[in-house]
Parts: structure tokens; C-alpha cells; sequence
């Protein structure tokens, strides 16, 4: 099997065959009804839908015969159809057809009229939308109209607050360069907005409604599908052709925000667009009792007919041998043999159809009800804030609940508040959180100083502000000016009030916090920003802004003080902040520990820090970045290079720590739902590093497990089947707690059932490359060991797999696919965690499929939004929860939820509750039916195999109506093995729904065997004593024989119901009473003598009962059936239980102690920077709104356009910035970058130049640096000068080049001798040396100010660069002398040495090779040494176990594996 890619390129080519088959016109419905497609023969429809939507399964016509249709297959339904057909038969019928007829009609309406008041809501809500207004070009001018008299091709007004009524192309808006904000909450679970942009050519052209009216463009593009995140297209008009992609669509169910007026052309309408194509269709859902109950009758019905052919053939002989022995009696038998046998056969299968009752079916639809009705009564889920009671939509689904293996929970509104709050921050080092009063009880808003506050800052801490407002503290300061400027946040003036639209909740909690503090974000223009400093103005300009990405992970602005000075802001993830630090000292670390006590805290993270440039500095970089801006090819690439060059030896200013707020009870419950063995699997829409963040805040991920990401997951799944490995197993797997983190990308390349639609030729538009980042390298060195270690766990091969043949058979290709597909559930499955991120509806629903396929497991879906519509009506059981994101969720669902907390209760009490009871219902059920009607068969043996019944009509009619119902039905009602806080004390109990325990083929067969033997019991025991009596207390008569049979069988049965009850109450009492009661006064009235006149045929049994019970002799014989039933079964059941505890104890006595598996070593994830430390960065920012604001595309710099359509006249700068429709921001990101260009030196610093180099005075000095590292620090290598402030140009010349590469505590040199001697060449082009040092005497060595130390840093560039390839595969594979040669370096304690603290050390195994690091001078300007580690003086080599055997290790070069001479390092000092 190949690889993925290699798969993915033979899906492109079928994508070619069925791309831009969609082709539309504006304001022409004619020529886009021309349009039909082939349905069946002849037959054609139109090819493009209404925008009318149907959701529902039944309409007036459709109703009766689609809903017989449904319930007809259930195959119970199926037989007493068979069974009321032959009753209707006057030869063979031995009961009224209407006996059965009429309960069986009852039944159908039950579930009938259910079915029809869940449809008439989805009805109400089809009806709601479809009747939504909008406003659609008609003729000159926009008319009110509603959703379903939408076509493709219309043009559409839409205003702020408005919902997209169908996927429409954007022709222009009021925004500047018809800009459009869009909420798509409801499509991918992302809060934060998102903006849409027109083509040039449609904003500056389609300026007036009579413009708009003769617009005529054709739209040509993919055929409709459910890709979400993608769309290829293009606008033919007046001869030209525009290509369009996603971010020109405006998507059905998005939400128009921060946006007056916007105009659009429906592409797609109806069940074409792609919400409604990731919608699914309503699936008939069946518990799996239901589905087992249809095999059980079938089993019950073959078995009955084998005996009725066993109880007709016996019939055939005996009648013979009967005639023979009794031929004056010829006259009855007036047909023959065949004949009678055959009417006998009919005549026994009517007989025994009871086996399987009706009746437990229509009780069981009351049981069903009436646990609905207990979830919908429960007060403690009951959600007071939103008044939203627990509702159960479905009355069938009561024991799925209590079965659930999987849950599927969506993120965004299920798991989380969808609330961003300023929660703590680090400045300085020291952490500022909310202070306990402001907990505990309310005081007055600290910030009524300040005219800006917005009163909505939850966040107080008197000391913070304190220092805020006496302004005296730099770094106080510049922390809380850089989250005023370092942001893409727009400001709009309403009412006196600043409101600010942020692109994301996270900036927008920033900046709001910054403002109650006095730093308010005023305005903003293409190249400046205002800021009221605590109530000073002062406006910044804006030199760059360089905007966040997911492989950056920081955005930075460069800014010109009033002052005169340039500033970089940057704030971002810790773990790439921390590498591109000046240097490190007691603040770093306190800021380290702050953000791991954060990341405990679960608490959502970003780092600040910043630099002064100097002016030559930045002179020389701008031109740099002119020139990058301005290329044609690999511009995207370029820019990113060059921002990385200034984002250097930043000085940290602190942390904040912004709380995404789950909802109440959320960890808490999904500790208890894992303790009940349910999986939890997590599919969003969001972005990975925040529904990672979410997953360790709800405790759904943990430190200790190893997570595997796309590249591990394809390796071995890979590996797997190449090698014919079956390491997916749960032995092997179970001693290793995995999670799994992908994305909806992976999944299409990764899944068949996804591969099927059209892609539309996607794969073949060019994009960037990837900008890989300068610590990249490390991370492939990460992934190559973690790789390693699984591979050493699993036994796989790391050999390379064989190219895919491209003439192998496609039928085996594709069993090879669904092969993979398969070993991908399975391994997901052994997980104990699943998060799947950037995930569409679709993909959330065929998640859920593929469970279902392939583990056959009872699934839950839980959510709030329309993106989890298709998720819930997939699974088996589906909950909606009445959250902010509308009622779709809860109108597709089969529960509704107040908050997620409440599906701990629902699952673990009321669905074990409900499933305990439907089980020992239907075993009881059984029981009590054997052995009751068995005894007709054991009766017919007795009367010539004729059929006839052994009891009295009315016990037979009334025996489950009254007889035995009540206490059955308590059962099914009220039944409790355990109460419901034990129920969540105890979430283990619920394994025994999981396995199927309580109601399976075994206990239907222990079911049937108990009941078989009961009646054998009570018809021998009754035969043998009443066997050659006579006289008044004689019963061998057949009337009183009927009687003692019917009433052992009835106490018998109501022993047996008594046993099993565990949850006693006097309505129990009563019940059981009743049933009794029932039976006295109903065969008191049947068989007495006024009733026997009447209709001595219909009433023959006189005085039947009276007779048998004053006899005390026969009561004796009642009692003693009774016993022999009752006695076995209690001893059996309170013996066995007994012995099963002992042989438990004695086996766990035997096995010991148990011991823990075996270790598993923490493997350190893919993008954590520390192994000590777990990074809890998560931003939920989108690329982009840096270029709308440099451009001036976003800022609004005229009055404003008209409310009824764009202005006539447009603006020249947006002329400009239109002219090149190939360097817009949505075509900079489809630049193809093939290749990265090597940079050369861009010179020396000369002797002069350092002798002029600014210093500036700040809060963090040197002096205050600590000369050690903490453990926790990953440090990147740096060599900082502490010279005098005059440097020789010669220096630069005798510096080594010294490879970049980040670096953990344990892989730096023991000894500070090695800093100096060690040389190695340097490798990475993208990143400039970060620091610099150079070892001087004691005698010379100074702090070197901050300023002149980023000035030498940012001046020092690299020489010789070797090709990319070459780097990685030597940094991959380190050589063996290289290792040895640093672990044999003696190493001895020396004066001055400052041993780390025994207590903070952890023993680590590090794959990365050593680096030069050399310590700061301390504040006695005394070079402070660290003694090394124990572990680190006796380890041989700790990197040896990592390499695979059978590979050569290539050796470094020379010059790699020598240390510089003495004369180097002479003239270095």
C-alpha cells in the first residue's frame, strides 16, 4: 500500500472528470431552468433546487402507508399479522380474529401517533425557516419576499443580523472594498468573525440597484458538495474571467456581523448548499433490545412451527389408531388424515401464538413512556438560568442510554460557555490574580476612574492597579500598552461608547482588559494607531504589521514612539517567545513557572515581550521587507523570513492567562462517564491548539499520554498493513494511554467514504509552501524519536515502504483503502481520548458512522449548533442542547439538555435505570409465557394431539390483561437494583449495558428453560397426584385438573416476580396484591351460576374454582408445585452469587498485589517546547486582518456609502489597491513557493559602529539574570557579548559559527569549558543567530546593555549555508563519536559552582545532540559555572537506544567532530 499522497494524487484525477459542471447566471431564471438532469429513462428534472427545505419524514399523503411501512418491519409485527390472517379463517380458527386484531391496532396507532407529533415539529421549524424574509432583486428594485422564493441567480440585500438564506457569491457591501463579516458558529463552531470580500471588478462596478439589475456574470464552478472550507470557481463577464474561491462565498446559516449592507448571487440554493449537503437524512433508529427482540421471534416462530409439524404428525398417527380402536365414532373424522393434520397444524399454531404475547409489546410502549416521562420530571436536570428542562423527544430510545459506548460531543457551546474572560497575568515575574474579596462578595467597580471602562472587567486585583495607575513601573507599562497596539482589532464609536470587533474573543478580552486599565485603543488608520495612556493620547505609528499564523504563532507591530524611538511588540506562544529571547534570568524563570501553574490552571496563554530597534536597524530591514513585499514568486515565504530576522532577542514583559470558560460540572462529569468505560471523542470545527487547550481544561486529555498527531498516525497505520502487524489490539495497546489530535484534512485523505465526492480539481491550485519555522528542525527531530518509540512499542519496521504500483488492480487498491480506513477506527478506538479539529458536519457524522460500522456499539451525539445536526441524527442516541446557537440541534434530537453536565445523571441513572428494567421486563415476560402455555403442549399429548386447550377461555384472555401485568409493569416503571446516588457513586455498574449482560440469547434461553421447567412442574405433578382419585376431593376431572394447573402457574410466576423485585414499595405491595385480588373476583364472577345460565358455552367452567380450593388436600398440591419452583431457583440464587465472591477472593489472594503496568515514558508532544512543562497556548485568530488594515482595505476613510447601495463613486485608493487583483491578500495565499532563497551576509558590524550603539535603561538588567537554568527551560543557544562597549572588528572574523538549534536542560554542556571550544557549521538559513557571547576575563567582562546587545545579535548573519536536505538528514542521524566525545569530557567541581536543587531534578532521556551555551556573567562579573548531574557524569551514551538497528550512523565531518584550537580560542578572548 502507498502513502497517502500517492493516493491522494490518483483521487485528483477523477476529481478532473467531474469538476465545474455548475454554471449560473445572474438575474436570469430562464436560462437557469433550461438546465435538467436525468433521473430514471426519460424522466428529467430541473438540475438546480428550490430554496424551499424539507426535513421531515412524512406528509399528508405519505403518512399512513410510509409509517405501516415502517413498523411493519419489525418482524413481530410481521407474525401477529400472519396470526390475525389465520383466525380470520373459520376451519382452523380456535380464537376470534378480533382477539388479537384489536390489540395489534392499538399498538400500530401507539407508535403511530408518536411518530406524527415528532413530525409535526420538524414540520413547524421547516416551515419557520422556509418563511424567513429577505429581500431579492426583482426587476429595478429589491422587494420583500421569503426564503423559498429564492432561485439560483438571484441577487440578494442582506443588512447586519441577518441570516444567509442560501451560498451566494459577494458582489459588493457597504464595507470598505466591499468587505463582509460573517458569524459561521453555526457551520464550524468558531466564535470569532470572519470576513468575505467582493471582487474588485463586481465593488467598483455594481454601485447602484439599476447596475446590480443589469448585472448578467456567469458564475462557473464545482458541482454542489459538503466541503465546507473550500470552493473553486470562476465569474465570467463582459469577456473576462475572475476566479472565486471560499473567501468570495457567503455560506447558508452565516450570520452578516459588524456589516450595514451586503449584496449577493445565489450559487447554490436549497438542499444544494453546503450546510444542507452536511445535514444527512433522518435514519429509523433501533435499540439494540429492538433488533434483538426481531431475531428472538423469529427464533420463537420457527420453533413454534417445528412444533405444531411434530404435534400434526403425532396427530396423523394417533387419529388413525384411533379410528381403528373406535370406528362407530367415524362420523367425526369425515375427511381424511392429510386433511385433519393439516387444519390441526393451523389450528396448534394459533394455539401457541401466545408464546409471543402482544401484550409485552404494548406494555412495553408504556414502559417507554412512562421513563420518558421520569427524564422529563427529573428537577435536578432541570437548567434554571435558561429555564430549560430535560426533555425526551424520543420515547424508544430509553434503554440505548443505557448501553452508550462512544460519545461524540462537539466542543463550542457543548463543552464550553463560549465565553473568553481576562482571567491572571505574569508581568515582571510576578503573578497578579483576582483577589479574594472580589470572589467572595461584590465591591464597587474598582475602575470608575477611568471614562473609557466598560464595566464589564470581571478581573480585580488592587495591586495591579495600584501600580497601573501610579505609573512608575516600565514593565507595568509597556505590558499594558503592548495589548493595546499589538492587535488587528477594529473600534467604532456608538452612543459615546467604544465598541470594539475583534477577529477573535481572544484579542477582544485583551484589548478590553488593557482598556479598563487605563490603555485604551482609540482609533486607528492605515500607518497609525492612538492609544490613551491613562488618559494621555499618544499616538503610535504603525511601521509593520506582521500577522499571526498557525506556523508563526505570534504576530508582532513595529512602531515609532511620539518619542522618536522603534518598538517591536510581539506577543504569541510561549514556546516560540521563549527561544527568541535576548536572554534568560530570574524573570524568565518565574514567568516559566507562571505559565506552567496556568497550564494547570488550564487557563488559555500567550506570551509578551518586545525590543527597541535602533534606526540603521531598522533602515536595513525595511528594505529588506520592501523588496520581499514586492516579489512576484515566494512572496509569502520571503516576508516570513524576514520577519522572523527582527522577532529577536525580544525582552519579556510577562504572560496573561485568559480563561475559556467550561460549562459547570463539565470535568467532573467526563471523569465519571470515562470511569463508566464511555469514550469520549471530541469533534469541532475550531482550530487544534485551542480544542487541545479545552481537552486538558476538561480533563479529557492528560500529561501522561501519548498523543499522536497525523504523521505517527500514518506511519503506523502504514506499517501496519504493509507488515501484516497486529499490534491494534487492546492487549498491546492497553499498557499505553494514547490520543489521538486530527484535523478534517487528514480525514479526507485518510478515509474512503470521504474520497468519493468531487473535490473539484482543489489539489490543484498552487498554494505557499509551508513556511517552516527556524526550530522546525527540532520538531522533525521530536517526531523521529517519538516515531522511534513507537516503533520499539509496537515492533513496527521503520524501513520504507514500497511505491504503490500505478497498474495495480483498482479493486484491490480500494480493499486496501477500506482496510486502512478500518485499522484507523480500530486504533482510535484503543484511545483513550479522539479530538478531531477543523472537522465538517459531514465528517462529524461519518466519524460517527464509521464507530457504528465497524464495532458495532451503541454511539451518543451531543451538541448545540446546526454543524451537529448530522452528528445527532447519525448516532444512535441523540442529544441536543438548548444552548446560544439556535434549536436545530435540539430539533433533530432525541434528548434535550440544559448543559452538558447532565448527561452523567441521564446515562448512568435513568438510562441504566431504564435498561435494568426493559431487561428483567422482557426476561420475566418470557419466563412467565413458558411457563404458563407450555403446558398446552404437555396437554395435548393427553388428548390425542387435537389442540384443544387445557384452560378456561377467560383465564386464557385474561391472564396477561390483569393476571400478571401489574407487577411486570411495576417492574418496567419502577424497578431499582441500586438508587441513583449510588448510580453515580458507582459508574462502573453501567459496564453491564455495554456487554450486554442483563437481556441477551443466554438469558433469553435461562428464561425459556425456567419457564419450560415450571410448567412441567405444575401439569406432572398435578397429573401424577390426581392419577386414579375419586371421590369430592378428587381433580382429575378436566375442569378442576385446569384449575389447579392455572393456579399454581399464577402463584407459581407471582413468587418468581416477588424474588426478582429489589425495590420494594406499597405500591409493589399493591400491585402484587391486585394481580391476586384480580384473579379471586374475576373467576368468581366467570364461573358462577347466573353467568353459566346465561351462556353455559362461553361460561362452562361452574363453580370450577370454589370446588378445587375448599378441598385442603388440593391446596396442598398447589403449594407443593409452587415450592418445587420456588425453592431450587432462591437457592441457586443467593448459593451462587456466594460462591462466585469467594472464588473472586481466592483468586485475588493467589494473583498478590497487583502490579501497575509496565512504565510507559512520557513522550514529549510534537509542539512542546518542555517536558516539564505543558504549553496551554491557544489563539483563536485567523490570517488576514493584518493585510485588510496595511492596505487600508478595512479602514473606512470617507464618509460612508449609501444605505441603499454602494456609493457611485470610488474611492482611488481603492483603485490602486485593486489594480493587481494577484497581489490582494486572498491571491498572496495561492503564491506557489518551490524553493527558499539563501540570503548572504549582509555584513560586519565595524568597530565604529559598535562604539555608537544606543543604550537604554529598563527595569530587567542584567545584573538581575540568573547565571543557571531552571529544568524546566528549553533554551536555545546564544552567545551574548559582555564586553566593554568597544569591540574590535576583528571579533566578528574569530567567532565560530555556531548552529542554531533549541535545546533542553539536558542536552547543554556540563562544563562551561566546552562553551567556547566546541565549532560546529551552521545549518539554518531561515533564522539568524539569536545571541552571542564571548568569554572574557573576569578582570573585563561587563553587562552589556540590552540595546547594544540587540544591535550586535541582529547584525550577525551567516556565511556559508548548506542545502536543506543535507541539514536535515545529518541533524537526524547524530553521529556515535560526537556523543561520546561530549559524555567522556571530564568534568570536576570548581570554585564558584552552583549545584541545581536535588529536589527539582527529573531524570530525562533527551534524543537532541549537545549545544554550546555558556551562562551570563552574574552581578560580581564572575563566570558562574553549573555542576553537571550525577546521571550526566556516569551515563555512557543516553542517545544509543535510540538508533534502529540495522542502520549505518553516518559520521559528522571533520570540522564537526574536532574543537577548536587554543589559538582560536585565545584570540577569542
Amino acid at each position: 500500500m502507498g502513502s497517502l499522497a500517492q493516493r491522494e494524487g490518483l483521487q485528483d484525477d477523477e476529481d478532473k472528470n467531474s469538476a465545474f459542471t455548475w454554471e449560473v447566471q445572474a438575474n436570469n431564471r430562464a436560462y437557469n431552468a433550461q438546465f435538467k438532469e436525468k433521473v430514471f429513462l426519460c424522466w428529467r428534472k430541473k438540475k438546480y433546487k428550490t430554496n424551499v427545505i424539507r426535513t421531515a419524514k412524512y406528509n399528508f399523503f405519505s403518512f399512513l402507508p410510509l409509517n405501516l411501512y415502517e413498523q411493519l418491519h419489525r418482524v413481530s409485527n410481521l407474525y401477529f399479522l400472519l396470526i390475525i390472517i389465520l383466525q380470520s379463517i373459520p376451519d382452523i380458527s380456535t380464537l376470534p380474529w378480533f382477539s388479537l386484531g384489536a390489540p395489534m391496532v392499538c399498538l400500530l396507532f401507539i407508535r403511530a401517533t408518536r411518530d406524527l407529533v415528532d413530525d409535526i415539529g420538524r414540520h413547524k421549524s421547516d416551515r419557520a425557516i422556509n418563511n424567513r424574509p429577505c429581500q431579492i432583486l426583482m426587476g429595478k428594485s429589491f422587494k420583500r419576499k421569503k426564503w423559498r422564493d429564492l432561485c439560483v441567480g438571484d441577487v440578494v440585500c442582506l443588512h447586519k443580523d441577518n441570516i444567509v438564506p442560501a451560498d451566494m457569491l459577494l458582489l459588493a457591501s457597504t464595507e470598505p472594498s466591499s468587505l463582509c463579516y460573517v458569524e459561521t458558529v453555526d457551520i464550524d463552531g468558531e466564535t470569532n468573525l470572519k470576513f468575505r470580500q467582493a471582487l474588485m471588478v463586481t465593488h467598483k462596478e455594481l454601485t447602484s440597484v439599476k447596475k446590480m439589475a443589469s448585472f448578467q456574470g456567469t458564475v462557473t464552478c464545482e458541482a454542489p458538495n459538503s466541503r465546507m472550507h473550500r470552493f473553486v470557481g470562476c465569474l465570467e463577464w463582459n469577456d473576462e474571467k475572475y476566479s472565486l474561491d471560499i473567501g468570495n462565498l457567503l455560506l447558508r446559516g452565516c450570520r452578516i456581523r459588524n456589516t450595514d449592507t451586503c449584496y449577493g448571487m445565489v450559487i447554490y440554493a436549497g438542499f444544494d448548499t453546503k450546510i444542507m449537503k452536511n445535514c444527512g437524512k433522518i435514519h429509523l433508529k433501533r435499540t439494540k433490545l429492538d433488533l434483538l427482540m426481531n431475531k428472538l421471534v423469529v427464533v420463537i416462530f420457527i420453533s413454534v412451527v417445528l412444533i405444531c409439524l411434530v404435534l400434526a404428525f403425532s396427530f396423523g398417527f394417533s387419529v388413525r389408531e384411533f379410528k381403528d380402536q373406535h370406528y362407530y365414532l367415524s362420523g367425526l373424522h369425515g375427511s381424511s388424515v392429510a386433511a385433519e393434520s393439516f387444519f390441526i397444524f393451523w389450528g396448534f399454531l394459533i394455539l401457541l401464538s401466545v408464546t409471543i404475547p402482544m401484550s409485552m409489546f404494548i406494555l412495553s410502549e408504556f414502559i417507554y413512556l412512562g421513563n420518558s416521562v421520569f427524564i422529563n420530571w427529573d428537577v435536578q436536570m432541570y437548567y434554571q438560568p435558561q429555564d430549560v428542562p430535560a426533555k425526551a423527544r424520543s420515547t424508544s430510545l430509553n434503554d440505548h442510554l443505557g448501553q452508550v459506548e462512544y460519545i461524540f460531543s462537539d466542543k463550542t457551546g457543548t463543552l464550553t460557555q463560549n465565553i473568553l474572560t481576562f482571567n491572571k497575568c505574569c508581568i515582571n515575574g510576578r503573578i497578579y490574580g483576582p483577589d479574594s474579596e472580589a470572589r467572595t462578595r461584590p465591591k464597587e467597580n474598582p475602575y470608575l476612574w477611568n471614562k473609557f471602562a466598560d464595566g464589564k472587567l470581571l478581573f480585580r486585583n488592587a495591586a495591579l492597579l495600584h501600580l497601573v495607575r501610579s505609573n512608575r513601573d516600565a514593565a507595568v507599562r509597556e505590558f499594558w500598552r503592548l495589548l493595546a497596539i499589538c492587535h488587528t482589532v477594529m473600534v467604532r464609536e456608538s452612543s459615546d461608547q467604544l465598541l470594539y470587533q475583534a477577529a477573535s474573543p481572544d484579542e477582544g478580552a485583551l484589548v478590553t482588559a488593557a482598556r479598563n486599565f487605563g490603555y485604551v485603543f482609540l482609533s486607528r488608520t492605515q500607518d497609525t494607531i492612538t492609544i490613551v495612556e491613562l488618559g494621555e493620547e499618544r499616538v503610535y505609528q504603525v511601521l509593520a504589521i506582521m500577522d499571526f499564523n498557525s506556523m508563526r504563532k505570534r504576530m508582532s507591530v513595529l512602531v515609532r514612539k511620539p518619542e522618536g524611538t522603534i518598538c517591536l511588540y510581539t506577543k504569541g506562544a510561549d514556546t516560540v517567545i521563549f527561544e527568541r529571547l535576548h536572554s534568560r534570568g530570574a524573570t524568565e524563570f518565574a514567568t516559566e513557572a507562571a505559565l506552567a501553574a496556568f497550564a494547570q490552571e488550564t487557563l488559555r496563554t500567550l506570551c509578551l515581550a518586545y525590543r527597541e530597534v535602533a534606526e540603521d536597524i531598522y533602515d536595513d530591514w525595511q528594505q529588506r521587507h520592501q523588496e520581499a513585499s514586492l516579489l512576484l514568486q515566494n512572496r509569502a515565504q520571503a516576508l516570513q523570513q524576514v520577519y522572523n530576522e527582527l522577532e529577536q532577542n525580544l525582552k519579556l514583559l510577562g504572560a496573561t492567562a485568559i480563561e475559556d470558560r467550561l460549562q459547570d460540572g463539565v470535568p467532573e462529569t467526563i471523569k465519571c462517564l470515562k470511569k463508566s468505560n464511555i469514550k469520549i471523542w471530541v469533534l469541532t470545527g475550531d482550530k487544534q491548539e485551542t480544542a487541545v487547550n479545552v481537552g486538558f481544561a476538561c480533563e479529557l486529555l492528560s500529561d501522561n499520554m501519548l498523543i499522536l498527531e497525523e504523521k505517527e498516525i500514518t506511519r503506523i497505520l502504514e506499517t501496519y498493513w504493509e507488515s501484516n502487524n497486529n499490534f491494534l489490539t487492546k492487549k498491546s495497546l492497553s499498557q499505553v494511554k494514547l490520543a489521538l489530535v486530527i484535523n478534517g484534512d487528514f480525514l479526507d485523505k485518510l478515509l474512503v467514504s470521504l474520497r468519493k465526492e468531487p473535490r473539484a480539481l482543489v489539489q490543484n491550485v498552487n498554494v505557499d509552501e509551508a513556511w517552516q519555522e527556524p526550530g522546525q528542525s527540532r520538531r522533525d527531530f521530536l517526531y523521529a524519536r517519538r516515531l522511534s518509540l513507537l516503533c520499539r512499542r509496537f515492533g513496527l519496521s521503520l524501513a520504507a515502504l514500497p511505491a504503490e504500483d500505478p497498474a495495480e488492480d483498482s479493486g484491490a487498491r480500494h480493499r486496501s483503502e477500506v482496510l486502512q480506513e478500518r485499522a484507523f477506527v480500530d486504533l482510535a478506538s484503543n484511545c483513550q481520548a479522539v479530538i478531531c479539529c477543523r472537522v465538517t458536519p459531514k465528517q462529524k457524522a461519518l466519524m460517527v458512522a464509521l464507530v457504528k460500522k465497524y464495532h458495532q456499539v451503541v454511539t451518543l451525539a451531543i451538541g448545540d449548533g446546526a454543524n451537529d445536526v448530522n452528528m445527532i441524527k447519525t448516532a444512535d442516541v441523540g442529544v441536543g442542547l438548548a444552548g446560544q446557537e439556535g434549536m436545530q440541534a435540539v430539533q433533530n434530537s432525541d434528548f434535550v439538555l440544559g448543559q452538558f453536565c447532565f448527561l452523567q445523571r441521564l446515562l448512568l441513572v435513568h438510562g441504566r435505570w431504564s435498561y435494568v428494567r426493559i431487561c428483567k421486563f422482557l426476561r420475566y415476560f418470557f419466563y412467565k409465557t413458558m411457563a404458563s402455555m407450555m403446558v398446552q403442549i404437555w396437554f395435548a399429548c393427553y388428548n390425542g394431539f387435537t389442540a384443544q386447550p387445557l384452560y378456561e377461555g377467560w383465564f386464557l384472555a385474561l391472564f396477561n390483561l390483569l393476571y400478571s401485568t401489574l407487577p411486570v409493569l411495576y417492574i418496567g416503571l419502577f424497578e431499582q437494583d441500586v438508587s441513583a446516588e449510588q448510580s453515580l457513586e458507582q459508574p462502573e455498574l453501567y459496564l453491564a449495558g455495554q456487554k450486554d449482560e442483563l437481556f441477551n440469547y443466554w438469558v433469553f434461553v435461562q428464561a425459556v428453560a425456567h419457564g419450560v421447567a415450571t410448567s412441567l412442574v405444575n401439569f406432572f405433578m398435578t397429573l401424577w397426584i390426581s392419577r386414579d382419585t375419586a371421590g369430592p376431593a378428587s381433580f382429575s376431572d378436566h375442569q378442576s385438573f385446569a384449575v389447579v394447573v392455572a393456579l399454581s402457574s399464577l402463584l407459581s410466576i407471582t413468587m418468581e416476580v416477588i424474588l426478582i423485585i429489589k425495590y420494594w414499595t406499597v405500591l409493589c405491595v399493591v400491585t402484587v396484591l391486585l394481580s391476586l385480588g384480580f384473579y379471586a373476583i374475576m373467576t368468581t364472577i366467570t364461573q358462577s351460576f347466573w353467568l353459566f345460565r346465561v351462556s353455559p358455552k362461553t361460561f362452562p367452567f361452574l363453580y370450577a374454582d370454589l370446588s378445587v380450593l375448599s378441598s385442603p388436600s388440593i391446596l396442598l398440591v398447589v403449594l407443593l408445585s409452587v415450592s418445587i419452583n420456588t425453592c431450587p431457583v432462591l437457592a441457586l440464587r443467593v448459593i451462587f452469587p456466594a460462591l462466585k465472591k469467594l472464588l473472586a477472593k481466592e483468586e485475588k489472594v493467589e494473583e498478590g498485589p497487583s502490579e501497575d503496568l509496565f512504565a510507559v515514558e512520557p513522550l514529549p508532544h510534537l509542539y512542546r517546547e518542555s517536558r516539564a512543562r505543558r504549553s496551554s497556548y491557544a489563539f483563536s485568530h485567523r490570517e488576514g486582518y493584518a493585510d485588510l488594515i496595511t492596505q487600508g482595505t478595512i479602514l473606512r476613510r470617507g464618509p460612508g456609502v449609501s444605505s441603499d447601495i454602494a456609493s457611485e463613486s470610488i474611492d482611488p485608493s481603492d483603485e490602486v489597491a485593486s489594480s493587481s487583483p494577484k497581489e490582494s491578500h486572498w491571491h498572496l495565499r495561492k503564491m506557489s513557493f518551490l524553493g527558499r532563497k539563501k540570503r548572504q551576509s549582509q555584513g560586519q558590524v565595524s568597530s565604529l559602529e559598535v562604539q555608537h550603539l544606543p543604550t537604554t535603561s529598563s527595569s530587567f538588567s542584567m545584573d538581575r539574570q540568573s547565571a543557571f537554568h531552571s529544568e524546566n527551560q528549553l533554551a536555545v543557544p546564544r552567545y551574548v557579548l559582555t564586553s566593554t562597549s568597544r569591540l574590535s572588528g576583528s571579533f566578528w572574523e574569530q567567532l565560530p559559527r555556531v548552529q542554531e538549534r533549541p535545546l533542553s536542560p539536558k542536552q547543554r554542556p556540563p562544563s562551561e569549558k566546552l562553551l567556547l571550544t566546541k565549532e560546529r557549521s551552521c545549518s539554518h538559513q531561515e533564522k539568524p543567530p539569536l545571541h552571542r557571547e564571548s568569554q572574557l576575563s573576569s578582570s573585563e567582562s561587563q553587562p552589556q546593555p540590552l540595546g547594544s546587545q540587540s544591535l550586535l545579535s541582529g547584525q550577525l548573519t551567516l556565511e556559508s549555508q548548506p542545502d536543506s536536505s543535507e541539514e536535515k538528514s545529518a541533524f537526524l542521524k547524530p553521529s556515535t563519536p560526537l556523543w561520546k566525545s561530549w559524555q567522556k569530557e571530564p568534568l570536576t567541581p570548581k570554585e564558584g559552582t552552583v549545584p541545581l536543587p536535588d529536589k527539582t531534578h527529573k531524570s530525562q532521556v533527551e534524543t537532541l545532540p549537545p549545544s554550546l551555551e555558556e551562562p551570563s556573567t552574574s552581578t560580581s562579573e564572575q563566570p558562574m559555572e553549573v555542576e553537571p548531574w550525577p546521571a550526566e557524569k556516569q551515563s555512557s551514551s543516553s542517545m544509543e537506544w535510540l538508533l534502529v538497528p540495522g542502520e549505518e550512523q553516518p559520521s559528522l565531518p571533520p570540522d564537526e567532530q574536532s574543537l577548536p584550537s587554543a589559538e582560536v580560542t585565545k584570540g577569542q578572548q
